[in-house]
């Protein structure tokens, strides 16, 4: 089927369904082949592969309309987004629209990630919409006798110029039969958006607030018992021996078994669970890492970073060398999967990112062909990335495969922490040469640390071991960054980059690498400027390529009142950011009287996203981002200490809490008619960079370790 083609057919009798190819454009609904005979399927018939590969709309007899979403929610308010695209173009009222997320496929794209996710829907949900619009508008024009253009649509009904009014739900039956409508099923254009645009509160938040939101934690599945695993003290540290007689004998433990990242115990109760895993008697062996703590990390980094190159003859160089610590995603939710494997099926409920390569490997880890595995995608309470792994799911499969029972298995936050998923710490390398008062050339160097393995039992000096439970998603191998298609006018610009391999387990932290790259060469954007005499953000206006970026600059300059007089101690600090189709600036104040407990008094943040669905929710996101950047440039990190990571919760690990969020944050988005470009992650690299300069600024310093402390 061509993806320029949209499909209409019915799932039942009394059910409009339609269905929309992701990725195609407005082009007219056809069959599924666009041949007569398949637009003429008899009712209760689904062309096949239409509900894995194609986002897909329903319109009930009760006048619900719901779009089974294949992404994920994870708080960042994708349902809401999806919600309003379908209600603005079907003129349905938004509590009308429910947006279920749908299991894991067998064919098309399910994976939620890289800032994608509205971007990649708003063309397929509007046509879907505005499809099925012309379809029940189409019906009732027939049961009425009139012709369908003098009808009108609202509130999840259609209206005769008469008044009469028929519901949605009262015309699906006889729309299912349509295939050639007798109105346009075009999409509006942004000049009739009546709903897209308009600042809304998330569709679920009375739901969270009051705890109808159902987590994997929440979940009841039948005979699916509470598990918890003891982990060794080191990353990747291996059972030597186990006494678990203690552990068996205490009430309500069902069960204890090894499995590749320690000992599972299974229970009643959590509470159960945890007594029983601290009763256990465990001898460890080091994991491969145990040789290793900061200091020597950091050292093998600095080695890895590549040479520079030779500057052009004749300029001066503004040089810097910056290092970001590791970082944890510790999203609110821990991470929780229910699962029940049988002998020739398996089950499971998780929040996951990418449930096609989860479904894949769970059954690759369980011995089942993966027809037999079914996956059912669950909301989470928050990700930042680290659900894009699955390692929690595959440890819960082993554990149900090898109890012989479902079970409900949680990380605690100590164990995501310490075992879990983390931002790859970095060392960066920049050279801004200077020549007839500007910039003539910029290199940017890098090295991470990337996720590596060797055959077990090879640890040596510098030895890495791994083992099937670390199995998901390995980091990116060296190469060269990224290019940011010269974001600024810097003459010739260079990058490359290094790596250092480690068994650790890494994954991607919000924003990935541009939250450590964007961050330090806007610090060395900061200190160009301060060379060459001049003002921060009149520095960056001269130079920026993009009129979009000066514009949000500008916009943030003006709204935050940039160059406004500060007492001694505190200070502004600007940076900007373009990625995902989208751009962004960032301003922040901050008061570092006390270096040792800056406070971030404010925040203002302009954004040019193209579209913006939901103005409200892409302020929520950027806020998010400040924190963000708040976070990982002054206070949140984690240290490696011989092999184990020394932070274990909030306490330690010193994320930015109510007393250090921004006394004021205000947000502007940029009007704009195009497109959505990505939203999710395109803040943090600016707030980092805001807040680095406001840092430095205030303190007279020049910032080259991150978090500032640490």
């Amino acid at each position: 089927m061509s993806r320029r083609r949209f499909v209409v057919y019915s799932l039942a009798a009394s059910t409009l369904t339609v269905a929309a190819p992701l990725g195609c454009d407005t082009s007219s609904a056809e069959g599924a082949d666009g041949s007569p005979e398949s637009a003429r399927k008899p009712s209760g018939v689904v062309v096949r592969g239409a509900d894995d590969e194609m986002l897909v709309l329903q319109v009930t007899a009760t006048n619900k309309v719901i779009v089974r979403l294949p992404r994920v929610e994870v708080g960042q308010g994708i349902t809401t987004a999806v919600a309003m695209m379908i209600a603005e173009e079907l003129d349905a009222r938004l509590v009308d629209v429910d947006i279920p997320l749908a299991d894991a496929r067998d064919k098309g794209n399910q994976y939620t990630g890289g800032s994608s996710s509205v971007s990649s829907l708003y063309g397929p949900a509007r046509q879907l919409a505005a499809t099925a619009r012309a379809r029940l508008v189409t019906a009732a024009a027939r049961r009425w006798h009139l012709p369908a253009r003098t009808l009108r649509t609202r509130d999840t009904m259609v209206i005769a110029p008469d008044g009469r009014t028929a519901t949605y739900g009262s015309l699906t039956a006889s729309a299912a039969g349509i295939h050639r409508p007798a109105v346009s099923s075009k999409p509006k254009p942004p000049s009739r958006h009546r709903v897209i645009g308009r600042p809304t509160t998330r569709i679920d938040a009375r739901d969270i607030v009051t705890g109808k939101a159902k987590y994997a934690g929440d979940l009841s599945v039948a005979g699916a018992k509470p598990t918890v695993v003891a982990r060794p003290p080191t990353i990747m540290g291996k059972v030597v021996s186990v006494d678990d007689r203690a552990a068996r004998a205490m009430q309500g433990v069902r069960a204890v078994v090894r499995v590749p990242g320690g000992v599972a115990v299974v229970a009643d109760t959590f509470h159960h669970a945890f007594k029983a895993r601290d009763a256990l008697r465990i001898t460890w062996a080091p994991g491969p890492l145990a040789p290793l703590s900061d200091a020597a990390i950091r050292a093998r980094l600095r080695a890895a970073v590549p040479r520079l190159g030779t500057p052009p003859r004749g300029s001066a160089q503004t040089e810097a060398e910056f290092e970001f610590a590791f970082v944890s995603h510790a999203p609110m939710e821990v991470l929780t999967a229910v699962a029940d494997v049988r002998a020739h099926r398996a089950e499971f409920w998780f929040s996951t990112q990418t449930p096609m390569d989860a479904r894949d490997s769970i059954a690759e880890a369980i011995g089942l062909p993966k027809s037999k595995v079914r996956v059912h995608v669950v909301r989470g309470g928050g990700s930042f990335g680290r659900r894009l792994n699955f390692d929690a799911a595959i440890e819960a499969a082993l554990i149900s495969q090898k109890a012989h029972r479902p079970v409900k298995l949680m990380w605690s936050r100590g164990d995501d922490i310490r075992h879990g998923r983390m931002r790859p710490a970095s060392h960066h390398r920049i050279r801004a040469s200077l020549a007839r008062g500007r910039v003539v050339a910029f290199a940017h160097s890098m090295a991470s640390v990337n996720e590596s393995s060797v055959q077990q039992g090879t640890a040596a000096q510098g030895g890495v071991t791994t083992t099937a439970a670390a199995r998901t998603a390995r980091a990116p191998a060296a190469g060269p960054l990224p290019s940011d298609d010269g974001l600024y006018n810097f003459g010739r610009v260079s990058k490359d980059s290094g790596g250092v391999g480690l068994a650790m387990p890494l994954g991607a932290w919000r924003s990935v690498d541009s939250g450590t790259t964007r961050t330090a060469e806007e610090i060395v954007v900061d200190e160009v400027a301060k060379r060459l005499g001049k003002d921060p953000v009149a520095f960056r206006r001269t130079t920026l390529r993009n009129k979009a970026v000066k514009a949000v600059l500008d916009k943030v300059a003006t709204a935050g009142n940039w160059g406004r007089t500060m007492p001694a101690g505190q200070a502004q600090g600007v940076a900007v950011h373009e990625e995902y189709g989208s751009c962004v600036a960032c301003l922040v104040e901050i008061d570092a009287t006390d270096p040792k407990n800056p406070r971030v008094t404010k925040v203002v943040m302009g954004a040019d996203v193209g579209t913006a669905v939901n103005p409200r929710g892409l302020e929520a996101q950027l806020m998010g981002t400040a924190i963000d950047g708040i976070s990982t440039v002054l206070r949140a990190g984690l240290h490696i200490d011989r092999g184990a990571v020394r932070e274990s919760s909030f306490s330690d690990f010193r994320y930015a809490r109510g007393r250090h969020a921004p006394l004021h944050f205000e947000a502007h988005i940029m009007p704009s008619r195009r497109d959505p470009g990505g939203a999710g992650e395109l803040g943090v690299p600016a707030a980092a960079g805001a807040v680095a300069n406001a840092y430095a600024r205030a303190t007279g310093t020049r910032p080259r370790r991150f978090p500032v402390n640490f």
